[in-house]
């Protein structure tokens, strides 16, 4: 059975994004309106050493912006939908030719007020109507050493389309070009593999579907592995290359200092993860015992350990589920919800062409919205979860904040969509009694912490190791990638046999065209841990809350801090860490209890 078009999807389950723009036309006019307007950013050159200049000067920019961002996401939402239309392809290439148009224009802002002498930068903390900009110009005090002269900023502003290409490249090569095989499924029909039902396929109780759909899904990946090199190539090369222009030690030292996170974060979290190596190797011991085999495979560690509980969920059923997880939020919280679920905030289903995965997108003025590949499974009511974590951490930083200050940090981020899946399975525990399907959450609970807190760890290791090769310049080839991702699969999933074709993994993430962009899930779900059980155990999410809306108006840790959370601390994944060896310990307990009835 072959994947619907876009059109031929039921619009009930589809975005509405009509909420942005009602036609083209009318993008196409916003379009217009605003090229015709950046050139004016050109009048506040040189004006910045007044109070009134600065604010003149960043009125002008960040309302530029928003028009900016607004009509490049109509355009990105709907390709995002179908990436084969030509139309929308053209429509969020010139979106995206004019925001690296606006970012050359205003590209002057920075240097001229890191030129400016410290005492007048710190004076213009103290005005009241450059409020909405203090935590910029704090920001531009702290980063003065890696601020260019205007020249250079412009010339690094106009590279920026052009920076995009691998990750573009990858994203047409992987859901447009590339194409899977058919493959049997359980009832012996031969069915197209796709990117979505892949993720079904490897939770398959039959050995040989998760084997022939392993082997199928990333032997298509291998056909194109040079391709995918040069790309991630070229991706880790230009990391190296702006943080080499800006004077950074690493890319990696880049990423972070932009968010004040000091590199010790990144490092004590591998670290972390590596002490608790034998917790994990308990935990895939166990899993080899239950499911009764002589050796455990790579493609046997998505088949949920207790069988005939897997269940069916419509969206409906998984949307009021959600619902019910997230009471302890408050009922604020609850509204803005059924806001998402009534308002087409949502497109629920995977269709010919359409971005793989899920995502949120925050459209500030307008609402988020979430991007869904939904295929009625737990899995999938948790992804929901966690989409609409960030849908809300959005709309309330949006409500709350300017639109200078409302985009939070990626650090921040995944620890609100992560608190709403521990959430999640913390009320399923709750409500549930029968002994089986509680080991049947509680495995899900653990594979939560395979693939949010060591995979992570595992894919921020394998960034960290690529970009210090490139550094030393190293060729990242096919067969160095391939080997550097066996090792840490060796390494991480000790005892479980790791097949060759695993070796191909890196070459279908993402997330990798984003650097150091990972390690944050790792950080977030140990937060979000943490959050979760405070919340629940005292019953107030106040703090939580006010973290959820202030968007990007501080340092992500010192915002974490609202909330309760210290993450400079390596004690908070440890004691995450400490919560998985306890429930490894609880599941064997459970399931031995089981055995003996």
């Amino acid at each position: 059975m072959s994947l619907k078009t876009r059109s031929e999807m039921d619009p009930g389950h589809m975005w509405d994004l009509t909420h942005i723009f009602d036609t083209k036309a009318a993008w196409e006019a916003a379009y217009q309106a605003l090229a015709g307007k950046i050139g004016a950013m050109e009048k506040h050159r040189g004006k910045l050493g007044t109070t009134q200049g600065v604010r003149l000067a960043l009125d002008a920019y960040y309302t530029l912006a928003e028009e900016a961002e607004r009509v490049y996401l109509y355009a990105e939402l709907q390709k995002a939908g179908d990436n084969g239309d030509q139309t929308f392809q053209a429509m969020q290439d010139r979106s995206l030719g004019l925001l690296v148009e606006l970012g050359a224009a205003a590209s002057f802002l920075t240097p001229e007020l890191a030129a400016l002498p410290e005492e007048t930068l710190r004076a213009y903390l103290l005005e009241e109507t450059l409020a909405p900009y203090h935590h910029g110009i704090a920001d531009i005090i702290r980063g003065r050493a890696h601020v260019l002269n205007a020249e250079q900023e412009h010339m690094l502003a106009l590279l920026a389309d052009a920076a995009q290409t691998p990750d573009n490249g990858f994203t047409m090569l992987s859901t447009v070009d590339m194409s899977f095989p058919q493959i049997e499924n359980e009832a012996g029909e031969l069915v197209q593999l796709t990117h979505g039902n892949y993720n079904l396929f490897r939770e398959s109780r039959n050995r040989a579907v998760r084997k022939r759909s392993f082997e199928a899904y990333h032997g298509e990946f291998g056909k194109y592995s040079n391709t995918f090199a040069a790309l991630y190539a070229g991706s880790v090369k230009l990391d190296g290359y702006f943080a080499k222009v800006r004077r950074y030690e690493s890319a990696v030292n880049q990423a972070l200092f932009s968010n004040a996170v000091p590199e010790a974060v990144y490092h004590s979290l591998i670290e972390a993860v590596h002490k608790s190596f034998p917790a994990m190797a308990r935990y895939l011991a166990l899993r080899k015992r239950v499911l009764g085999l002589d050796e455990l495979h790579m493609y046997d560690l998505y088949c949920p350990m207790v069988e005939g509980m897997e269940a069916s969920y419509t969206l409906e059923q998984a949307q009021a589920l959600v619902k019910a997880a997230m009471a302890p939020l408050g009922p604020e919280y609850g509204a803005l919800l059924e806001k998402a679920f009534a308002g087409r905030w949502i497109d629920a289903y995977e269709n010919k062409g359409k971005t793989t995965g899920a995502f949120s997108c925050g459209v500030y003025g307008v609402h988020p919205y979430v991007l869904l590949n939904f295929t009625n499974t737990l899995d999938d009511v948790f992804t929901l979860a966690h989409e609409l974590g960030h849908a809300l951490h959005s709309y309330r930083s949006d409500a709350a904040q300017s639109y200078a200050n409302h985009d939070y940090a990626i650090f921040v981020a995944e620890v609100a969509s992560t608190v709403n899946e521990v959430l999640l399975t913390l009320h399923l525990l709750d409500t549930e009694k029968d002994p089986r399907r509680r080991a049947y959450y509680l495995n899900h609970f653990l594979e939560g912490f395979r693939t949010t807190l060591y995979r992570q760890t595992l894919f921020a290791e394998f960034e960290m190791e690529t970009h210090a090769m490139a550094q030393r310049g190293e060729a990242l080839t096919p067969e160095a990638l391939n080997g550097l991702y066996r090792r840490l699969n060796e390494d991480y999933y000790a005892g479980t046999v790791v097949d060759a074709l695993q070796d191909l993994e890196w070459a279908r993430i993402p997330h990798f065209y984003n650097a150091f962009y990972v390690y944050q899930y790792a950080t977030g779900f140990s937060a979000a841990v943490d959050i979760a059980a405070r919340i629940r155990k005292t019953g107030d999410a106040a703090g939580y809350l006010r973290f959820l809306s202030t968007g990007g108006s501080d340092y992500p840790i010192e915002e974490l801090k609202l909330a309760g959370v210290d993450l400079s601390n390596p004690a908070t994944v440890e004691h995450a860490l400490s919560v998985f060896a306890q429930s490894v310990e609880e599941l064997e307990g459970l399931l031995r209890k089981i055995n003996e009835k």
